[in-house]
Order: C-alpha cells, then structure tokens, then sequence
C-alpha cells in the first residue's frame, strides 16, 4: 500500500500503518500542516471542504473538518460534491483556501487531500513542500478552547456552479433543449450521480438514464474513464440508440464521451472538440501537457493561435495558460479548463459546450469526431519497486537516443519524425507512465513496447 506525496495532493490506501498509507494520524497531520500554512498567508480563516462518493470520505472529511476547527479555522462544508464545485465555491465565499476529498481516478481503497490556494486553484510545488514541512516537523499550533473555528454547511454550491455554467456565454441552453438528446450516463457510484444529471436538466436535456447511481464508492468498475472500463456504457448506448454517453471520474474533473454507435470518442479527443468549438467565436492561444495528443495544436493553428506544451499535472497547465493567455486548455485525460470560468479542470463546462456544438452544427458525435485528425495514443504503465532509481533508467535511455531530439522538462519525451514517446514518474500512483503517439495504432504501440523493453532491461 501506499502514501503519495505530490503536486496532486496527498494520496494513499486506507488502513495500515502511520507514514506509509492515509491513515487517521496522517490526515490530521497533513490537515494541520496546511491549516497552518493558509493561517501565514494572511488574515482569511475561512475553508471549503467537500468530498466526492468514496466509501472512507465521510471519515476522512470528519477528520479534516475537526482538524481545521481545532486550528482556529472556519470550514464551509458543500458536502457530496465534485472538484470543480470546490474550486468554484473557494471563490464565491471568499475563502483561504480549500481542501478536496478525493483520490480522482484511484480505486476505491484510496483516498487523497487535494489542497487549493485562495484563487480555488491547486497550490503549487513550492507551496506544497512548505506544506510538506510543516507536516515533517509537526510546526502546528492549536486553538485554545474560545478561538475554535465554527462549522458551517453550504447545500447551494453545485446549484450555482451549475448556473454559473448555464449562464456561461459560450453555452446555448435553448439549442440543447430543441435537439432532444437521448443521454446515457455512467456516473460510477459517486458525485457525478448527483452533478451531470442536475446539470442536464438545466440544459432542457430531459431523457437522460444514469448508469452506476447508487452514490456509495464501491464503484462497479475500475473508476479511470479508460476504453476498458467502458464496455457497459458503449452497449447500452448503442442498445437505447442514444445520442450519445458520457463518462466522468469520481470527482468530476475527467470527461470523456460515446457515439451514439457505441464507439468511443476518446478522451484525448474531448480537449481538441471543445477547444474547437471555443477557437470558433474566440480565436487565440491553447496549452496541454506534453503527454497530450498534438491534434490540439493542429486545431489552434488553424484558427491562427499558438499552441503551448506544458509539464503534466493541472498546477503546471494552469501556470502555462497564464503565461501565455490562453483562451482553452487542459490535459488529454479528459480535462478542460476554461480560464473566464475557473482554473480548474471541469467536466460540466466541457459537457455543456460539447451539447452546444453537437447543437449547433447539427452533426452527431460520430460525425464531429470525424471531422478532427487522426492520432493514437498507446497508454501504457510500469509498476514501481520503491528502491528503483527513475533518474538512472531516464539517463540511459537519453543516452540511447541522443540522436533525436529529447525534452526533459517533465520527465524525457524523445521525438521520432513525425510520432513521440513520453516517460515520467506518476504524480498519484508508484508507477513509469509510458504514452506513444503516431498517425497509425500499430507505430504507436510499437514506439511503446520498445521503450518498455528498454527500461525493464535497465530494471
């Protein structure tokens, strides 16, 4: 089992012992910790907490919650609720900061405490080994008895993220109802269950079936919106000849879609058709991370904008958008980030405005995925022993290729004409992520196994 410290939270198995999984100590630890560093970074004491479906949520929130309490901090429960409503919700109170109760795609024996600064955005490596600090040395001090934080709970907060997002400028309310959409969606049993079907009926979507809705974290599936997981979503599409199907992760921040065959969109392909439709009325610059498929550059130079690279992880996508204005972006798991609506990867603006393009152009999903170009990505993984040096196999492998051109800037992503190969460490599981990308499936996986077998000689 394991405790994963990263950009991306702290993550880890419930149970076991203290310092090597998320248990009880360690969540009031690294709760305390970052209790302690939002109280030095100025006067605000206010904290949103939310949780999404998980079976150990309610206990964790129950920690984190006291913890902040007993450090003088005021904590503004939402409850059930996804990422993006957080991040959202950080803003529109006002808060210090806010803490996200999820392990995202992770099985269901994970937990995580995903950590946001004041502007509802995931703190930053700095930021976060400060944090990481504090928790090392235990330098926290708690409330006396009368200066204990106050408890409150906010049950509007995905209503008006979702108002947020009818009311966004780009979205056509009146266009998705008039296309009488057939909708099926897999919400694996947990919050999306509550947040796509609400935002749907918003959007006059009215013949909508939800897959796995039972809010209980014992998800019927591996909960990554991976092709493998989605067999059950794509044949009952293509059984109730819908319009299409939709898939999110457990806390709502990953999307990706079904045509109404049964076929898969693809999750890298949901950035590049809502990042076309968006290029459409606001031409301008796009980011993702360089584990993304390069279809997105493809569509924002043809609509005259630059398009930008970054590390992976959503902190380092955000900072590159910034530095570049960009009007879109995100990552090709699935994420979007719409910078006029929030920092944050978001899985219902990116529902909403697929809606409106599907609407809009009068195609269906099939149709619209037609219309991009073509690229694989063969997705692959190498588990971890924790003794294993990553830099020492990363530098033999450079040494291999010192032919073609090589970037180190997260990880080593090595370039072959026209396809790529990218290797970097997990920031959420002990594992080598291994993505090929190349116009035919075969190259890519090709690309793949090679650089696969290459580092288990170096293993």
């Amino acid at each position: 089992m394991s405790l994963i410290k990263s950009i991306s939270g702290i993550r880890g198995t419930i149970g076991g012992k203290p310092g090597n999984n998320l248990t009880p100590l360690d969540i009031v630890k690294f709760t305390a910790a970052y209790g302690t560093w939002l109280m030095q970074q100025g006067s605000k004491r206010k904290i949103v907490v939310g949780r999404d479906g998980r079976i150990s949520g309610e206990m964790v929130q129950g920690l984190v919650v006291s913890t902040l309490n007993a450090l003088g901090l005021d904590v503004v429960d939402v409850g059930l609720s996804t990422t993006p409503t957080v991040e959202v919700t950080v803003i529109s109170e006002n808060a210090a900061g806010g803490i996200i109760l999820t392990a995202s795609h992770n099985p269901k024996e994970w937990n995580a405490l995903k950590l946001l600064n004041d502007k509802g955005e995931f703190i930053d490596s700095e930021d976060g080994a400060t944090v990481l600090a504090l928790a090392e040395k235990e330098d926290f001090t708690f409330a006396t008895v009368d200066k204990l934080g106050s408890y409150t709970k906010n049950d509007i907060a995905l209503q008006k993220h979702i108002d947020a997002i009818v009311n966004y400028p780009l979205v056509d309310v009146e266009a998705i109802t008039k296309s009488k959409f057939k909708i099926i969606v897999d919400a694996i049993n947990s919050t999306g269950a509550i947040a796509v079907p609400a935002l749907l009926k918003a959007l006059g979507v009215k013949d909508v079936t939800v897959l796995n809705d039972e809010v209980s974290g014992k998800f019927a599936h591996n909960p990554e919106p991976l092709p493998q997981h989605l067999t059950q979503l794509c044949n009952e599409v293509n059984r109730q000849k819908a319009s299409l199907g939709i898939a999110v992760d457990p806390d709502v921040d990953r999307l990706c879609f079904v045509n109404e065959d049964g076929s898969l969109f693809g999750e890298e392909y949901t950035l590049v058709a809502i990042a076309d439709f968006v290029l459409q009325q606001r031409p301008g610059n796009t980011v993702s991370n360089m584990s993304s498929t390069r279809a997105l550059k493809d569509i924002t130079v043809k609509y005259g904008g630059e398009y930008f690279p970054s590390a992976v992880g959503e902190v380092n996508v955000v900072n590159k958008m910034k530095a570049v204005n960009a009007v879109i972006g995100g990552e090709g798991n699935g994420g979007i980030i719409l910078p006029d609506l929030h920092y944050g990867r978001d899985a219902l603006i990116g529902i909403a405005l697929y809606l409106t393009y599907l609407a809009k152009s009068k195609k269906s999903s099939k149709q619209l995925r037609g219309t991009f170009p073509d690229y694989f990505i063969s997705k692959n993984k190498i588990e971890l022993d924790k003794a294993v040096n990553v830099q020492s196999i990363f530098d033999k492998i450079k040494k291999k290729y010192k032919n073609n051109p090589i970037n180190t800037e997260d990880g080593l992503r090595i370039e072959f004409e026209n396809d790529w190969v990218h290797l970097r460490t997990s920031n959420t599981e002990p594992i080598i992520r291994i993505y090929a990308e190349s116009n035919f499936e075969t190259t890519a996986e090709n690309i793949a196994r090679r650089i696969m077998h290459d580092i288990k000689e170096h293993l």
